[in-house]
């Protein structure tokens, strides 16, 4: 019996160590499924993060080269009368492509390896913007697609997989009201999309081009730009709006408390001299430390934010209480585009196009030592937008008459985007170069549709991305 049961408890003691072998093959069986999942897992969520930064990468690529198209002009030129779409769209692929790389995917920048293709979807030359389709002149499109081939992977390369691809793609668009009601449906088919940008300066200019002989419009009424205003200019050139330069002068006799007015409204124009009549502004916003000080000099420095409901009738309000050449412009224009009494402020080149703007001595980011004095931008503190009033309103006080010192009512039927060159402090006045205009209409044979709020008369926005 004793002999019968050693024998059994030595085969018990073999039993359990041939289990202790299996195990070991399960743990390492197991070790192995784990490596995997975990593998699989780092990775994924490697090129998930990696799929969401390259989307941002092609999102604000596709937003800056929409800017781009912008403050070029090409709006305003919408049948391509003067053949610089090319040259604009050429700078929008350029600053695409650049804006794309400079974004990090899986902590690196974006640089070899990777594919940037800049397209213009809605004009007939979709590469190289040669053609001419006017639906483009009022509302350019472009897609930015990046690609990259190389993104590195970590556990996956067990299995021989060394690097893997991810791409995005998005479309975004630079809007220009102008003849929208034939190219857009906006708020409803053959009607006006009009714009509502804030931080607009408070200068109400008539509708009326000091550079054109006979001072022709910039818009018609129906929203449309002038044909006399289409048109890209370079320095002495005379034919279109975008790139005239020209001098903005308050209607105002003398500093004071109140504006006197010069003489008859009909007399706001010519010589190279635009007159404005001061607006007026609800409050404002983002206002520097310099440009503090009366209610209007306030919304010259910083962002108003009254709403200028372009194509609305008598919506906004001249503001006659107030004298621009009191110092207020002055004071509030330096403040604003880092003039400081000086030359220091950002520069505009119009002797090519697309028009090169440079950066100032004074250039918050130049003195700051993050770009050099002269480095070209493509945004500037010195871009500002005016409103436009009808100035043929038959409701308006007409010569001899002289406008009231309480408010007069307006109808704002456009914008002006604009270079401000300088103020002069001595006598106030503004030298500004125009970039783009934006019409609205308050023609009632077209109707008005659903406004596009933003902070510029052509807004940018990202309409499409692709995931």
């Amino acid at each position: 019996m004793k002999r019968r049961y050693f024998s059994n408890l030595s085969a018990g003691h073999r039993s359990k160590n041939s289990e202790r072998g299996v195990t070991i093959v399960l743990v390492a069986l197991a070790m192995v499924a784990i490596m995997a999942v975990a593998a699989l897992s780092i990775d994924v969520v490697t090129l998930y993060l990696a799929d969401a930064e390259m989307q941002r990468s092609a999102d604000t690529a596709a937003l800056a080269a929409a800017r781009v198209l912008s403050i070029t002009g090409i709006t305003g030129d919408p049948s391509n009368s003067t053949s610089n779409w090319q040259n604009a769209c050429a700078l929008a692929s350029q600053v695409a492509i650049a804006v794309a790389r400079q974004n990090t995917v899986a902590g690196a920048q974006l640089a070899a390896g990777t594919q940037v293709k800049v397209t213009f979807p809605n004009n007939s030359d979709t590469t190289g913007c040669s053609g001419t389709t006017p639906v483009f002149g009022v509302n350019p499109l472009v897609t930015v697609q990046v690609q990259r081939t190389d993104l590195p992977t970590f556990f996956a390369r067990i299995w021989g997989r060394r690097g893997a691809s991810v791409s995005a793609k998005a479309t975004a668009e630079a809007f220009n009201p102008s003849n929208s009601f034939t190219y857009t449906n906006g708020g409803g088919t053959g009607s006006v999309t009009p714009v509502q940008p804030r931080c607009v300066k408070p200068w109400l200019i008539p509708n009326a081009d000091p550079g054109q002989p006979g001072h022709a419009p910039f818009l018609n009424l129906d929203g449309t730009i002038a044909a006399g205003a289409q048109g890209i200019r370079l320095s002495g050139g005379t034919t279109g709006i975008v790139g005239d330069t020209f001098l903005l002068n308050a209607y105002c006799n003398t500093a004071g408390s109140s504006c006197t007015q010069l003489g008859p409204p009909s007399a706001m124009t010519g010589g190279g001299i635009t007159h404005y009549w001061p607006a007026q502004v609800s409050s404002s916003v983002a206002v520097p430390s310099c440009g503090t000080g009366s209610q209007y000099e306030e919304a010259v420095a910083g962002c108003d934010e009254t709403e200028y409901q372009c194509g609305v009738k008598h919506a906004n309000f001249t503001d006659l209480s107030e004298n621009p050449k009191n110092g207020d412009t002055s004071n509030g224009l330096e403040c604003l585009i880092n003039q400081n009494g000086g030359a220091g402020s950002d520069n505009l080149d119009t002797t090519s196009y697309p028009f090169k703007m440079t950066a100032g001595a004074d250039n918050l980011l130049a003195k700051a030592g993050s770009i050099n004095n002269g480095t070209q931008i493509t945004n500037s503190t010195s871009i500002v937008s005016l409103p436009i009033y009808d100035n043929t309103d038959p409701s308006l006080p007409t010569p001899p008459t002289m406008w009231p010192t309480s408010p007069v009512a307006v109808t704002v039927i456009g914008f002006l985007q604009v270079f401000v060159n300088n103020v002069n402090p001595g006598n106030q006045r503004i030298s500004v170069t125009v970039l783009n205009v934006a019409g609205c209409g308050n023609d009632t044979a077209v109707p008005v549709g659903n406004a596009v709020t933003g902070s510029s008369p052509v807004p940018v926005r990202l309409v499409q991305s692709f995931p």
